[in-house]
């Protein structure tokens, strides 16, 4: 029997501000941050980038400042999500999917935030074994392609063949992927090899803007896009800011977003990036088997570690590669990863409900139980 996936998404970036704006603002007795002395709170959302809800909390001199701060914040999650999409192109814009369209011809001149994207993505390739793998669109088109079928019509839900999906897995080199950076041109020696940067690109764009805001005097915000949650500094009390890990074992039609019962933990940040992998969102179900979006490179299939991976890190465009290559691979290589990387934790959602694991650091951002 196939179920749609529900469309009312209460992702962790959504849960993170509405933790946020329940903090309030900081009482008077509190210690305060001279450089946010006098800043008030003020909180803006948008629906227009990366198919998802963009919520930005923080503090601000003034209601002029913070409109000016989020005026250009908002045009550069435009601009990057039109950069990195693959399924749209836009007038004046060379992006994703023209890359995709005409790099297997010839070399293809990119903006250089393309290019930033692509080298990361290359790096984090072989930090997680080819577990996260840009190069990966000709497997992940097919399963996209499945699944918008059968949300759209359910007497069209079907599993992609194996034969299908191995034919597809012969066009995923990422070596075949030729980046020259000197001359900002992407090449694919396959011209058959496809880009899909859903494992990087939302992640990667928040960290850059992130740092952009802070260049042009943000000193205290919350900045969630979907999944992706990015803080900037502290509040004027010193205080970290909050944000909620989703339930993975509940599902989205049933879940009721409070703290008991809507989130796993809640975790502290400070000028650190929270991302979370789950296999609750973006999935159709067939015959009592879900089938989410998270491909496994080594199997084709839906991962089917764990029901969820949250990574802490300084960086969102690592903590987005992290998490999904995460959730790829077993506990024990997951787990020897993570102890690898410096200022990086892990939280793990096992399939057996309320079973987590933490990295050694990771209960320290816990936010303790008033």
């Amino acid at each position: 029997m196939l179920k749609r996936a529900v469309c009312f998404v209460l992702s962790l970036a959504l849960c993170a501000g509405a933790l946020s704006a329940c903090a309030g603002t900081p009482a008077s007795s509190a210690p305060q941050d001279p450089e946010l002395a006098g800043c008030e709170r003020y909180t803006v959302s948008w629906f227009d980038v990366f198919d998802t809800v963009t919520t930005v909390i923080g503090y601000a001199e003034s209601q002029e400042e913070w409109d000016r701060q989020m005026e250009a914040l908002h045009a550069d999650l435009v601009e990057y999500h039109q950069l990195y999409d693959i399924y749209y192109s836009y007038s004046g814009v060379t992006n994703l999917r023209d890359v995709n369209a005409q790099a297997g011809q010839a070399p293809v001149t990119v903006d250089a935030r393309i290019m930033g994207l692509l080298t990361e993505a290359k790096s984090m390739h072989e930090t997680t074994g080819g577990k996260m793998n840009v190069a990966f669109g000709a497997v992940l088109k097919i399963w996209h392609n499945y699944r918008e079928a059968a949300l759209d019509d359910p007497e069209k839900a079907a599993v992609p063949s194996m034969e299908e999906l191995e034919a597809a897995a012969e066009h995923c080199n990422i070596d075949d992927l030729i980046l020259d950076e000197e001359a900002s041109t992407v090449y694919f020696a396959d011209p058959e090899l496809k880009l899909d940067v859903g494992s990087v690109g939302k992640g990667y764009a928040v960290e850059m803007v992130a740092r952009t805001a802070e260049e042009r005097g943000l000193k205290s915000a919350l900045i969630s896009v979907g999944g992706n949650l990015r803080s900037i500094g502290h509040k004027p009390d010193y205080s970290r800011w909050t944000g909620g890990i989703q339930n993975p074992w509940t599902t989205t039609a049933d879940l009721v977003p409070n703290e008991s019962s809507g989130y796993v933990a809640v975790v502290e940040v400070e000028d650190m990036a929270l991302v979370t992998s789950g296999n609750y969102q973006r999935y159709y179900e067939l015959d009592g088997v879900r089938y989410h979006h998270i491909i496994d490179p080594d199997t084709l299939m839906p991962a089917n570690y764990f029901s969820a991976v949250s990574v802490l890190a300084p960086d969102s465009g690592l903590a987005d590669c992290l998490s999904t290559g995460l959730y790829c691979m077993s506990l024990e290589e997951g787990q020897a990863l993570v102890e690898s990387l410096e200022n990086v934790e892990a939280m793990w959602m096992l399939n057996e409900q309320d079973r987590v694991v933490y990295s050694s650091g990771f209960e320290a951002h816990l936010k303790q139980a008033s």
